[in-house]
Formats: C-alpha cells, sequence, structure tokens
C-alpha cells in the first residue's frame, strides 16, 4: 500500500501503524530512531519501541525514514526556515536606521542609483526596488552558524505516536471515521477523505454519511468507480458535478460546471430521476440554487434522456415551467399572515429546518399559545434532529442576549467572518430556560452515562466544532473559540510560503490591543522593534520558500491582547501559493537555539482559506495574569495588494470582541452530560493510567491506556458530537 496512507494515518491518528517484516534484534535502530524522533518533539510509545525491537534492523530503518519525513511535516521542519536578519532575535536594528542603510546601499549602486534619486526627489521611496531590501542576504547554513545549539527544556512539547493496527486496518478506520464524521471536515481534510475513499471504494463502509460535503466527495469516487451513488437529496446531484468539475461542493462558491462525459451525465441523470420519483417534493429543492441547477441542466442534456422524465422535471422548476412549491415559501406565507403556529406545524415534517427557524418563530409569537404551540413542535422534534443541529442551538440560546443590542458574529463555511449590530427582539426568558433543558436532556440520552471517565482538565475548554471550518489541518490545532493555556517566556509566531509561480509578499505582523479591543501598538515591517518585541525582517518574494518571524516576552507585553495576523501585501493566495503555513513557539529564555525549533512549536497550521488577511489566534491574558490561547481560523478579504496591519485594526479589533465575548459549548460540556450518579470521574494528572477500561478525553492519549478504553483527543473530536 502507498506510503501516503501510512502518513495519512500518522497525522489523523497519531499512530504507526504496526509494521510487518522479519523478526530480529531492532532495539539500537529503534532507539536512535526515538532519539531522532525528539529532536522534532515526538517520542514513541512503550508498546510501538517493543514492537519496533522485536524486528530487523533493515525494517526499523524503513519505517524511521518514512515516520520522520511525515512528522517534520506536521512540525514544519521539512522546509528551511532562514531570517532576514541573521542574528535573530539579537540584532534586530531599529527601523528608520534599517531603511536609511538599504537607501545608502541603493545610492552605492551603479544599477539603482538614478532611480533611487528619482524617488528621492519625490519624497516617497519603495523600499521593495532597493536591493538590499526584502531578499535574504546569507544562506541558511550561515544562519545555522551564527546561532547556538537549542538547550532542552522541561516544557518542550512531546507528541507521543502509539502503536496502531495493520495499515490496511488503520486506513479503513480512519475512512469510516472521516465518512461518517457528524461535523464538516476542512479542505485538507476533505482531500484525504477523497483519496481513502478511492482505496476503500470495495471495502466496508459507513452506517451513514450524515456531512453532505462528505458524501460529494465519496460519491466522486463512487462515480469513477462505477460503484452505486449514495444520494438523498437533488442538491447531492449537484454538489457531485461541482465535485466532477474541480469546485466547490459547499455550494459557498460559484463553480464553472465542465462539459461532463456520456456515463457521467447518465449516472447523474438517472440518481436525480430515482430520488424524485420516489418523493416528488425532492424537486423543491431546487428553489435554494435555481440558477446551478439551470447550469447543470445545460450540461447533463436531460432531453436525450426521455427515458428520466423525472429528473428532466427537476430542471423544468430551475427554469420556472413546472411548479414545485418549496417549504420555504409556504412557511414564509404563513409567517406572513402572522400564523406562527401554522408555519411551527408545517416545519415538523423537517426537523432540523424546524430548530434552524426556532429563534424566529419564538420571535414571531404574539401570545403564550403560539409560543406553546412553537415549543411543543420542538420538542417532538427533537429525536430526530443531528446531534450537531442541537447542540448548536443549545451554544445560540445560550449566548443569546436577553435585551435588544449587542453584537451578531457571522463565520460562513469558509473561514470568512463580519460582525453586525444585533437588533432582534429577544427570546422571551421562560421559552429560553426551557428550550436549554429539553436540550440538553436529549444530548444527555444520546452522548451515554460512561462507567469510568478519565478527563484532562486541559481540555475542558475546547470548543465543539459545530460549524463550518472550525478548524484546519495542522499539528495542535484547536476548533474556533477554543481557549489553551500558554506557559512560557518567549511567545515566537512564525509563518512560511512559498509562491507558485507570481513573485508573492507575505507580511507577518502581530497586533495588540488594551482591555478595551483598543490599539496600543503593533510589531510588523512598519516597526521591528515596537513594544520590547523583535521582527525577523520583511521577505518580499519567495520562489524558493520564505519565513518570517516574531519574537515577545510575554512578561514584559504591555497589552491585554496580542493578536498575530498574515497579510498578503502582493501576488498570490492563501490558495494560489504552494504551500503556506502559521505557527507558534513557546520557549524559555535561556535555550537559545535557531529561529525555528521544531520541538518548541507547539501550533502549526495550514493558511488556505479566501481572502488575503489570516487570523489563526489570539493570545489574551487573564485577570490573573496568565497567557491563553483563543484561537479564531478567520480570514478577512482586505485589498487586492498592499495589506498592512495598520489598515485592518478596527475589524480585527471587531471580530476579536464578538468572538472573545461569546461563549462557545466546549468538551467540558458535553463531560458533564456524560457523567451520571455512577460515573466514576478521574483527573489525569500524567502520571499513573487506571488498570481497566476508561472513557478518556484529553488532549494528548495518555501511553498505557487498557486496549478497551475510548479515547477523544483533539484529533478525533467529532466523536464526541452525537449523531
Amino acid at each position: 500500500m502507498s506510503h501516503r496512507f501510512e502518513s495519512l494515518v500518522v497525522r489523523h491518528t497519531h499512530r504507526v501503524p504496526a509494521p510487518s517484516g522479519p523478526a530480529g534484534d531492532g532495539s539500537v535502530v529503534a532507539r536512535q530512531f526515538d532519539a531522532a524522533l525528539l529532536s522534532v518533539g515526538f517520542k514513541l510509545s512503550s508498546r510501538a519501541f517493543a514492537c519496533l525491537a522485536g524486528l530487523s534492523e533493515g525494517t526499523v530503518v524503513d519505517v524511521a525514514v518514512r515516520i520522520l519525513r511525515t512528522v517534520r511535516e506536521m512540525a514544519g521542519d521539512h522546509v528551511r526556515h532562514n531570517a532576514y536578519f541573521i542574528d535573530f532575535p539579537a540584532n534586530v536594528p531599529d527601523t528608520a536606521d534599517f531603511w536609511r542603510e538599504c537607501v545608502a546601499d541603493a545610492l552605492a549602486d551603479d544599477r539603482t542609483r538614478a532611480s533611487t534619486l528619482a524617488q528621492l526627489d519625490t519624497g516617497v521611496v519603495d523600499l521593495r526596488t532597493l536591493p538590499s531590501y526584502g531578499r535574504y542576504r546569507h544562506t541558511y547554513a550561515d544562519l545555522l552558524a551564527r546561532h547556538d545549539e537549542l538547550i532542552a527544556a522541561a516544557g518542550d512539547r512531546v507528541t507521543v505516536l502509539h502503536l496502531g493496527e495493520p495499515l490496511e486496518d488503520e486506513v479503513t478506520s480512519l475512512y469510516l471515521a472521516l465518512a461518517g464524521s457528524t461535523t464538516p471536515l476542512g479542505e485538507e481534510v476533505l482531500d484525504d477523505l477523497r483519496d481513502l475513499a478511492g482505496h476503500c471504494v470495495d471495502g466496508p463502509q459507513p452506517e451513514s454519511v450524515p456531512v453532505r460535503e462528505n458524501r460529494a466527495v465519496i460519491n466522486q469516487v463512487r462515480l469513477a468507480a462505477g460503484a452505486v451513488l449514495l444520494l438523498d437529496t437533488v442538491t447531492d446531484v449537484l454538489r457531485l458535478a461541482c465535485a466532477v468539475s474541480g469546485g466547490d461542493v459547499s455550494l459557498q462558491q460559484p463553480t464553472r460546471l465542465r462539459t461532463l462525459p456520456r456515463p457521467v451525465r447518465r449516472a447523474l441523470l438517472a440518481g436525480l430521476d430515482t430520488l424524485v420519483a420516489a418523493d416528488p417534493a425532492k424537486a423543491a429543492d431546487v428553489h435554494a440554487h435555481r440558477e446551478m441547477f439551470k447550469r447543470l441542466g445545460e450540461r447533463l442534456h436531460p432531453h436525450e434522456y426521455p427515458q428520466w422524465p423525472h429528473a428532466a422535471g427537476v430542471f423544468a422548476v430551475a427554469r420556472g415551467e413546472r411548479t414545485a412549491r418549496s417549504l420555504d415559501s409556504r412557511v414564509e406565507e404563513l409567517l406572513g399572515r402572522g400564523d406562527v403556529t401554522g408555519a411551527a406545524a408545517v416545519l415538523r415534517s423537517a426537523p432540523g429546518r424546524l430548530l434552524r427557524a426556532l429563534d424566529r418563530l419564538l420571535r414571531s409569537a404574539s401570545s403564550p399559545e403560539e409560543s406553546d404551540a412553537v415549543l411543543a413542535a420542538v420538542e417532538e422534534a427533537l429525536p430526530q434532529v443531528s446531534g450537531r443541529v442541537l447542540l448548536s442551538v443549545r451554544e445560540h440560546l445560550h449566548n443569546r442576549p436577553r435585551e435588544t443590542g449587542g453584537q451578531r458574529l457571522f463565520v460562513n463555511r469558509l473561514g470568512r467572518g463580519h460582525v453586525t449590530g444585533d437588533t432582534r427582539r429577544p427570546v422571551p426568558g421562560p421559552a429560553r430556560e426551557r428550550l436549554i433543558a429539553v436540550l440538553d436532556a436529549e444530548l444527555r440520552r444520546r452522548v451515554g452515562v460512561a462507567d469510568h471517565l478519565l478527563i484532562d482538565p486541559d481540555v475542558l475548554d475546547v470548543a465543539l466544532p459545530l460549524s463550518g471550518r472550525a478548524s484546519t489541518g495542522g499539528l495542535g490545532v484547536l476548533p474556533r473559540g477554543s481557549v489553551s493555556a500558554v506557559e512560557g517566556e518567549l511567545l515566537r509566531f512564525f509563518v512560511y510560503w512559498k509562491e507558485t509561480a507570481v513573485s508573492t509578499d507575505f507580511d507577518l505582523s502581530a497586533l495588540l490591543l488594551d482591555a478595551d479591543y483598543e490599539t496600543v501598538s503593533w510589531l510588523s515591517y512598519t516597526d521591528l522593534r515596537g513594544v520590547g518585541g523583535r521582527h525577523s525582517g520583511d521577505i518580499i518574494s519567495a520562489p524558493e520558500g520564505a519565513s518570517e518571524f516574531i519574537d515577545l516576552r510575554l512578561d514584559t507585553v504591555r497589552a491585554t491582547c496580542i493578536v498575530p495576523q498574515v497579510n498578503i501585501y502582493d501576488g498570490e493566495d492563501f490558495d494560489e501559493v504552494e504551500e503556506s503555513f502559521f505557527g507558534f513557539m513557546l520557549r524559555e529564555g535561556r535555550q537559545k537555539g535557531r529561529p525555528f525549533e521544531p520541538r518548541t512549536v507547539r501550533m502549526k497550521s495550514e493558511l488556505r482559506g479566501p481572502g488575503r488577511v489570516a487570523l489563526p489566534l489570539a493570545f489574551l491574558r487573564g485577570a490573573d495574569g496568565r497567557w491563553r490561547a483563543k484561537w479564531l481560523h478567520l480570514y478577512l478579504p482586505g485589498t487586492p495588494s498592499q495589506n498592512r496591519v495598520e489598515g485592518n485594526r478596527l475589524t480585527v479589533a471587531a471580530l476579536l470582541r464578538a468572538i472573545v465575548e461569546r461563549e462557545q459549548l466546549t468538551v467540558g460540556h458535553l463531560t458533564e452530560l456524560m457523567t451520571g450518579d455512577a460515573t466514576t470521574v478521574d483527573v489525569w494528572d500524567g502520571k499513573k493510567v487506571p488498570a481497566g477500561p476508561v472513557t478518556f478525553v484529553g488532549l494528548e492519549r495518555p501511553d498505557g491506556l487498557h486496549p478497551d478504553s475510548r479515547v477523544v483527543t483533539p484529533g478525533n473530536l467529532r466523536d464526541l458530537i452525537p449523531a
């Protein structure tokens, strides 16, 4: 089987698939492998080490080479992280002095003297035209030679790699877990699901594929393999057409549908025909994406296939030639007449939509009788609604202001966010409290009561991944809204990018805000030594890859919020560059080392999203003086070029305030629901694990857990979300 699948298993599960090979004494090589892993912040579990030690040296070497390559990429250590200022964080010059030096170098250069003088005459000099600005003046080897070796510290990250099952079993388990996920997957994970689905097309399949984007990716693979398609609505067919065309299966962005081969056209039309023949009401779903269905009809040529008349009828609805009244139109008509009870009755046939319309129905109710009718319909519908929707509504009600006013935060499935004023009338208090109680009761029924819970307290403030692009691919990444502790003297951000075809300039910056979200200062290429921090220097193109760093001493920062951001000043988007990622390191002052040290990396996430400004996370100082990370995973539109931290301060502050002041539904809430009178609850202290099976919920799986234990970590946090 391809080594790519082995890498997928390691990245998603932190398990090393049990290798096969001749027996032998591989203990020496296994120890060397473990030491090499430790240098990049990883370590073998006792079972994984014992398994490798019992194999031949050649087998262990082969495994070590492959796994090391994977974990180095996980930590961002697979590329060379050079810094513009070779001694960074030492000897970073004053910004104005550095710019004057660059101008002086340009005037001393015969090739640039005339153009620089001309710019000086105008009073404005473009730094990018100066030959010594923004381009490395030393090699990566030169940089390494200038830095002392990193001193090991107890706080360095150690991620344990556990022993898994044979590779084929691990691949199947991973496919079933991703395909059956109850929450949406990020773009990177969807790509992994596509590869896994192709390999597992003839093997076991999940009982259901509840997330429609996942279903579209799986259907794309099944279509190519000639397997039966998994279709439930006509929109599933449209999503599949977008997948085949290389477009957006979430339907958030327009897709230019390609000309489809005849076998594909037949499969899509047959699927549509079967769906509508079994339930004609499904044709009403066309209205939500009417224009896209028109385009799809132009590609499928339904008039050439008279054997599928119901499929042709779908496109007649899209063109307005046939009536198929949608559920939404019936509800709107009833609400327009003030008939809230009637609208709730109609929505009983679509429990998920009823829950999503709940807030509006309660606000529209003009009498206690109407409110009671809505609540009764909701209580009847709860068992038929997905767990993700139940949790989303529970979180919404918890944050619903009791009075008109405040701010509303909107984040779409691509991670683009904006804030607007909340002008809605409040939800009546008694109805709100009643709904919260019945939602928790239904969720408690679904999650079940655990016999023995082993809980890592550090995971309790991790937000549940309930909507959209709540997270990204990477190492140590948590869902949007999560809070995690930050321990260390030095906080160092980094960004790496490599352009594909066009000269591209990413700028790493950090905005510092006070307790009222007002700007204190910032660190960027325009202020290299602000607020006691250090910027590694501006790199303006990355044909071979480039890195920028920001270094801050947390005990000297005079701000309440630190918001790192990546601005695209010029060139390719985050989705267009060959590679780009962001992360942060924590280290002690005495550790020294290179600008990038993989075992001090606490988080590394891919930068793939819309817009020209990325906001991965923020750092907040609490009333106790301790720093915590708040995960954002947001993208701002920005401007086509010349994005700078100075230009988006107000937007960033408004978004940060909205996320910080919103209370997320967390892992802690679900573990409370899993706790009953007979439940044994232990707090994981990092020492001895219980002898019997447990349900462990934490940031990192402990070594030595009973094999029958249920383990939930950020890598499979979706497993906590009930179906």
